[in-house]
């Protein structure tokens, strides 16, 4: 009854969106529905509401189904759940799909296992510049930790910056300095072409300039590089790199590494596309699920 009900409420949503007022959150997800519980929340905390959630689910089973079917009847702002079969690691593939579906003009990537302060979502409106991609950063949390909040459920994202300090003197997060909101000006424009460091978990852009280079290269497929091949060939483009550092950090939760045997080929890949600066287009993007 509940997914019924889910799916009637997500209806409704996509019929009622007006487009030009959002911004479109992309959360990745695979059978962390605990962790995507912890996100979520953030997210429906934020005090910028003007914003949908894509779920782009690679293929998790009926808990985390469940799990985001609640959240749709009862959420104070849209969410879409866009799901495939699990086929193996096929991050660039379900990103694709849920940008596709997506109705904002700018597309925030974060993942499933991130959890963002109450600003997050109003400082990345507040640096979206015409012609830019905003990489933002990250801090890690001790597995400890993580297993801590997750079992206790604790909002520990709302928690003022004295606290971090506390967290971050009994090594349960790995640093403290991207959470100081520092106004670095025209600093965040020095490296227009740097695309090292830009984590697909926290990576914002327009929506026009992601269907520009056709999205993610789906031919990277398994953990590792696809990231750096989309802000590549953004930069290609003319897109260049605006620095959310000290503004938009996100908390990443501890989780086991994930399996790198494609690691070697995808970096292959990305070496031979990094100077061949007429390459913008994926070869297999997010225009195959464009109407």
């Amino acid at each position: 009854m509940i997914i019924k009900e889910a799916l009637q409420q997500e209806q409704r949503y996509i019929n009622d969106l007006n487009k030009k007022n959002y911004f479109s959150v992309i959360v990745s997800t695979y059978n962390r529905p605990d962790a995507l519980d912890a996100c979520l929340k953030s997210l429906l905390e934020q005090t910028d509401k003007d914003f949908e959630i894509l779920i782009a689910d690679d293929g998790s089973s009926e808990e985390t189904h469940r799990l985001i079917a609640t959240y749709i009847t009862c959420s104070s702002v849209g969410i879409v759940h866009i799901y495939q079969v699990d086929n193996g690691f096929q991050l660039s593939k379900i990103r694709n799909k849920a940008a596709a579906k997506s109705k904002g003009s700018y597309l925030i990537f974060l993942d499933g296992d991130c959890v963002v302060r109450t600003d997050f979502v109003a400082k990345h409106r507040q640096l979206s510049s015409p012609g830019y991609f905003l990489a933002g950063n990250r801090i890690l949390l001790s597995q400890a930790f993580t297993e801590d909040v997750l079992l206790k459920k604790t909002p520990f994202y709302k928690k003022k910056l004295f606290s971090f300090i506390g967290l971050r003197l009994g090594n349960k997060i790995n640093r403290i300095l991207p959470l100081l909101p520092l106004p670095l000006g025209i600093l965040r424009y020095l490296q227009p072409r740097n695309w090292r460091k830009a984590v697909g978990c926290n990576t914002g852009m327009w929506k026009k300039d992601f269907i520009k280079v056709n999205g993610y290269d789906e031919l990277f497929e398994g953990w590792g590089y696809e990231d750096s091949d989309l802000v590549i060939r953004l930069i290609h483009a003319g897109i260049k790199r605006k620095e959310g550092r000290f503004a938009v950090p996100v908390l990443h939760l501890w989780h086991s590494q994930n399996d790198k045997s494609n690691q070697d080929i995808n970096y292959q890949r990305l070496m031979e596309r990094l100077n061949k600066l007429d390459f913008i287009i994926a070869k297999k993007g997010v225009s195959q699920y464009i109407d």
